[in-house]
């Protein structure tokens, strides 16, 4: 009845399989990922800490991710919140339970968030935050400022990196008041996509550069990238410290 009456009343219909009535019904729901991966992009960005996701960007996730950004939907925040603390949960699996979590959101660029009427990435982080601290102490501070990046659509690995280099930098005041209250913490740059993971290394830099090195990187989803021997680096899966050749920031 409840889908039928939106689909009445306002024409919604699933992003996953365009059945009307709610924007995500619950058997596309029920098929989201619950467990959380690494997944490298390929190059990977010298130095780029342990990247974790939940999904791969496409299909119902990508429209999601779409729809809260581009389009105000500020509904799915819940939905992708939730999958943003499966990859928490997964780069918490090793690190010390004892030692807090600091979520650091990746800053949209300058006025977005305003045009936007909300910061899309905080909203999610604060959402993951949430569930998070069902099972450990946790907390969101956005420390990141972006000093502003051109689109980066359309740029490959390379461009991404060179556009976006330099461009974040550490708020003063809220650095000072996260020494005090979580001077003790593992760091988590936290976003929605990871593409070619050159506005996570870029954010990573700037924590360094004030002495918060971040443990991993975590997002909502990856995009599926080719890497050597056709493998898809969305998919990519393991220990991160294992094998893969990849260098640890």
């Amino acid at each position: 009845m409840l889908d039928e009456a939106l689909d009445l009343f306002l024409g919604s219909r699933c992003v996953g399989c365009d059945l009307p009535g709610r924007m995500l019904c619950p058997t596309c729901r029920d098929g989201l990922s619950t467990r959380a991966r690494v997944a490298w992009p390929s190059p990977v960005p010298e130095g780029l800490v342990t990247p974790w996701v939940a999904e791969a960007y496409d299909g119902a996730v990508k429209a999601l991710v779409v729809g809260h950004k581009d389009r105000g939907q500020w509904g799915h925040r819940r939905v992708l919140g939730d999958l943003l603390a499966h990859a928490v949960h997964g780069a918490a699996a090793h690190l010390d339970p004892a030692v807090p979590l600091l979520l650091v959101p990746v800053p949209s660029r300058p006025g977005a968030g305003r045009r936007r009427g909300y910061e899309a990435t905080e909203a999610l982080v604060r959402r993951a935050c949430t569930r998070v601290r069902r099972e450990r102490p946790a907390a969101v501070v956005p420390l990141l400022v972006s000093r502003g990046a051109a689109d980066q659509a359309g740029l490959d690995a390379g461009d991404r990196a060179a556009n976006v280099a330099g461009s974040m930098h550490c708020r003063t005041a809220a650095l000072a008041r996260a020494g005090r209250r979580w001077s003790r913490a593992h760091v988590l740059v936290c976003d929605d996509v990871l593409t070619t993971g050159s506005t996570a290394r870029e954010a990573q830099r700037a924590l360094e550069a004030v002495g918060l090195p971040p443990a991993a990187v975590v997002a909502v989803a990856a995009t599926r990238r080719r890497g050597a021997g056709g493998a898809s680096a969305a998919g990519s899966t393991g220990d991160p410290a294992v094998g893969s050749g990849r260098r640890r920031g």
